[in-house]
């Protein structure tokens, strides 16, 4: 039986960067993905699929361009489906060979197989092919990610009802679509989709999307969505979805009906968890299949396998998936990492895109910190001008006493990009005084930050 240090189940974010991580280290590292290609969700069915549909639904429809020459602008008039699948496959190749060249690059060692634990240092690994064998492994990561909750009373058929794995296979674009679930890849499709024109109703069981954003940044973005004609149901939770040749008919508990050509559900995910047989390492998982990890280290109850990325929860980024993968590995081999900065960066591809980092004004709030905000919209700027953007705006919140900057949100065009200048100055613990006393790049988005910074300044005065 072959050994090695370090075993790497899923080849996704996490596992990609423990097994680079661990490689470089000088250790022996295996791979184990029991899909057909490397990358795991995030290349094949998650973050990058999303993405790339999104940029590719804003390119061909003229999005960008719409604030000069009016919603009836479109760069390509009839858009089909596979216009959007033509740049879909070309990125994922791309993503594909990239991870290939890096593990061959750092000599990590990769099988496509299903893992299966049979002993606290040993898997059984099954190929397609049906081909059996077994590794024993010091150390193991558990990162296979997640999979779309299928609940029994969805009528999942991928010709009108799919999860958001197989609404990637979608043959033609719908004339109409309802989505359930106001997380973030409910909301994610559900923008991209009306920004083709295509009438989009979203629901949500819950009051409110997106608990964990600002809310002032969040109404904002309901405000977008409903001024271009999204329908948003919110408080009401699915009694039922019938299908017939027509669509499908969701029937809400208050009593209301929402009639689609196609349904996208997207309320919620699983682990993929099932096949590892996790009881022969005493690793236990919740009711979604996720499981608990040491914060700081990443390792199970059973200390020498550790987990991350989706598979663990919250955040479930694929950014800081990678940053777990490297620091569970760090910790398997005895390497003492500095503590990780308390902020990092949240991004959702929307249309329009949202990002943020630190605290929220309601968590301000709840701390009975005293505090002053600055807001800056992009229209008000002359790059926003020129760009055409008529919406968006940048939220700083400050710290009154210490003047420290506590949280930055933006909702807008190239959030997910302009969130990384708050990311640092919080985590430097920078104060509003350097938005005000440094120079920005003129005309550009970024000014955005000193025209925020001004504005808590003129209420927050000199220190």
């Amino acid at each position: 039986m072959d050994f090695v240090d370090m075993l790497v189940i899923g080849s996704g974010p996490a596992g990609r960067r423990a097994a680079v991580q661990s490689a470089k280290l000088g250790k022996s590292v295996l791979v184990v993905d029991k899909g057909r290609r490397l990358g795991g969700v995030s290349v094949h069915t998650g973050t990058i699929p999303s993405k790339t549909l999104r940029e590719t639904v804003l390119n061909l429809s003229g999005w960008r361009e719409r604030g000069f020459y009016g919603r009836g602008y479109r760069v390509k008039q009839d858009i089909q489906a596979s216009d959007l699948v033509t740049r879909l496959h070309k990125t994922l190749d791309h993503e594909v060979e990239v991870l290939q060249h890096q593990f061959m690059r750092n000599t990590v060692q990769s099988m496509f197989a299903t893992a299966r634990f049979v002993g606290p240092h040993e898997v059984e690994l099954t190929t397609e092919a049906g081909e059996v064998s077994h590794i024993g492994f010091k150390h193991a990561l558990i990162a296979v990610g997640t999979r779309p909750h299928r609940p029994d009373n969805v009528p999942f058929d991928k010709t009108r009802v799919f999860d958001s794995d197989e609404f990637l296979e979608l043959q033609k674009l719908p004339r109409t679509l309802t989505v359930i679930g106001g997380g973030v890849i409910g909301v994610e499709y559900a923008t991209i989709f009306s920004a083709l024109d295509v009438p989009v109703t979203l629901i949500e069981s819950r009051d409110s999307i997106l608990d964990f954003i600002d809310r002032e940044i969040c109404d904002d973005f309901i405000h977008q969505m409903r001024e271009r004609g999204m329908n948003i149901r919110l408080g009401s939770a699915v009694k039922d979805i019938a299908v017939d040749d027509i669509g499908v008919t969701v029937s809400l508990a208050d009593g209301r009906r929402v009639k689609s050509d196609v349904l996208l559900y997207a309320a919620g995910r699983t682990g993929n968890v099932a096949s590892l047989n996790l009881e022969a390492v005493g690793i236990e998982v919740d009711a979604r299949g996720r499981l608990r990890v040491d914060p700081k280290t990443f390792q199970t109850s059973n200390p020498h396998i550790y987990a991350a990325g989706d598979v663990i929860g919250f955040p479930s980024l694929a950014s800081t998936s990678m940053e777990q993968g490297r620091v569970a590995a760090c910790h398997a081999f005895g390497i003492t990492l500095p503590p990780a900065p308390e902020t990092f960066p949240y991004g959702i591809y929307a249309v329009p895109e949202i990002s943020t980092v630190g605290m929220s004004e309601e968590q301000v709030r709840a701390e009975g910190i005293a505090y002053e905000c600055g807001i800056a919209r992009f229209r008000e700027t002359s790059r926003g001008h020129i760009m055409g953007v008529a919406a968006g705006f940048l939220k700083l919140i400050f710290d009154v006493n210490t003047r420290r900057l506590l949280g930055a949100h933006i909702v807008g065009e190239g959030a997910t990009e302009l969130i990384h200048i708050g990311q640092a100055v919080i985590n430097l613990k920078g104060t509003v005084d350097f938005f005000v006393e440094n120079t920005f790049n003129y005309p550009t988005l970024a000014e955005a930050y000193k025209v925020a910074g001004l504005d808590a300044w003129n209420r927050m005065g000199q220190a």
